[in-house]
């Protein structure tokens, strides 16, 4: 497996003796870790494109966790998040799950609630990418249609049969079929039904261009 691949687990904790000790127990566990001792440290750094999640230190030098959860979410970086803190409370952990957070753990906490929040965490983030990445590829492919394609398969998956695109297009019945079959071909549909929700991820009005 190529680096972009592996798993990374980013630990931002300004207590040297916590990142040891975090990077320890991923690392007895096969997992791929860096550490950071400010946020500003982490956003200064050149990140793998794996499945990656974050372990933060709500108490941070310069800006706080949930600061940092927030910039991070306002600057497009979308990564899990595991907080842990010395002196959680109710109304922080609140805001924190709402913002998004897989897990806050109040510390000393159990190794296993860790480890199980991380691989959370982690397959969250893998199956988003595997989302994004399925996305890229239908953008790729709605790319190769024709302009009439892409209107014929706007108006196909509205619902609306051949002869009613055909006058909706002043064009041939068996115009539209070929338009409807290249559509069908070129984005690699299997069926009707397979297109509609192909167009539903794209987010394509009827009849779009």
């Amino acid at each position: 497996m190529t680096l972009a691949g592996v798993p990374t687990v980013f630990v931002v904790d300004d207590d040297a003796g916590m990142r040891a000790s975090i990077e320890g127990l991923l690392k007895s566990v096969g997992l791929r870790s860096e550490s950071f001792g400010t946020a500003e440290e982490f956003l200064r750094s050149n990140r793998p494109e794996g499945p990656s999640c974050l372990v933060l230190d709500v108490s941070l030098p310069g800006v706080n966790g949930l600061d940092f959860q927030r910039e991070l979410a306002d600057a497009g970086v979308h990564i899990p998040i595991i907080f842990v803190t010395g002196h959680g409370d109710i109304p922080m952990t609140v805001k924190a799950m709402k913002s998004g957070a897989v897990e806050f753990l109040t510390k000393p906490f159990v190794d296993e609630d860790l480890l199980d929040a991380i691989r959370q965490a982690l397959e969250r983030d893998r199956a988003t990418r595997e989302e994004q990445g399925g996305l890229a590829e239908l953008r790729k492919l709605y790319e190769t249609l024709t302009a009439r394609e892409r209107e014929v398969m706007g108006l196909v998956v509205s619902g609306m049969l051949n002869k009613q695109i055909a006058y909706e297009l002043g064009t041939s019945e068996i115009t539209v079929k070929i338009h409807r079959g290249h559509a069908m071909r070129k984005m690699k549909a299997e069926s009707l039904a397979e297109l509609v929700r192909m167009a539903a991820k794209l987010e394509l009005p009827a009849g779009r261009k």
